[in-house]
């Protein structure tokens, strides 16, 4: 999948895809370890009450955040993006809903933490109008590892002696149909501290891609509490 330079609001998966790709890794990064730092020390990819995060301690930074049923917002600002140094300024909230975090992301913006925000309501993504000549947003960097299902895969460090491909475990995530025993077992297959398993369990049911949750449940369920949105350059 394409993502063109800057982003257009059709480059991005359906947000119930892209929230189950990014899920499935944020499920396998957990860490116990990790789970103990502060917000603002937290690398790679993770979930927690304010959504799904990426955080590469340098280039890029993201979160994914389910505001209501059919509703979430993607911001974040990677270092390819003109956006937050173009002058004059782009308003990245031109058009944006009032349900959106907007006092956390006036902050980012006036922080110059902020290179670009996404959302999707009434069944499309959408973003702020950009000036002619813009050269990119940072939406490629950023998203492409997702919206690029070949890139998931490659992303999944799976043992396939023990029963389980990338292809059939990143399929079972995209239909909401993974497990606690599978994540078990591909725990006890890899080489992780046996105390990450509790981490990884707690993930997934922040996810909402076990069995018995589901899109409908994970809809119903709505957005969970947020917290403060930081980017790269916080850590």
């Amino acid at each position: 999948m394409t993502i063109h330079r800057p982003g257009l609001p059709g480059d991005l998966p359906q947000p119930d895809l892209l929230w189950a790709r990014w899920g499935l890794l944020a499920v396998l990064e957990a860490s116990a370890e990790q789970e103990e730092l502060p917000f603002v020390h937290r690398t790679g990819m993770w979930i927690d009450g304010g959504g799904l995060h990426l955080d590469d301690c340098g280039c890029t930074c993201w979160t994914l955040e389910k505001r209501a049923p059919g509703r979430y917002v993607l911001y974040g600002e990677d270092e390819s993006s003109d956006v937050k140094w173009h002058k004059p300024p782009i308003d990245m909230l031109a058009g944006a809903p009032d349900w959106l975090p907007l006092d956390a992301l006036r902050d980012l913006i006036e922080g110059y933490e902020l290179g670009c925000v996404y959302w999707y309501d009434n069944g499309a993504w959408s973003r702020a109008p950009y000036p002619e000549g813009l050269d990119d947003d940072g939406l490629d960097c950023g998203m492409s590892r997702f919206a690029d299902r070949g890139d998931v895969l490659g992303a999944l460090d799976i043992d396939e002696d023990h029963g389980m491909d990338a292809e059939t475990l990143l399929g079972r995530a995209e239909q909401y149909a993974l497990s606690r025993e599978l994540v078990q077992a591909l725990a006890a297959a890899s080489d992780r501290d046996p105390e990450d398993l509790p981490a990884m369990l707690r993930a997934l049911d922040r996810t909402g891609l076990a069995e018995k949750d589901g899109p409908a449940a994970l809809a119903a369920a709505g957005a969970g509490p947020t917290q403060t949105p930081r980017t790269g350059s916080d850590a």
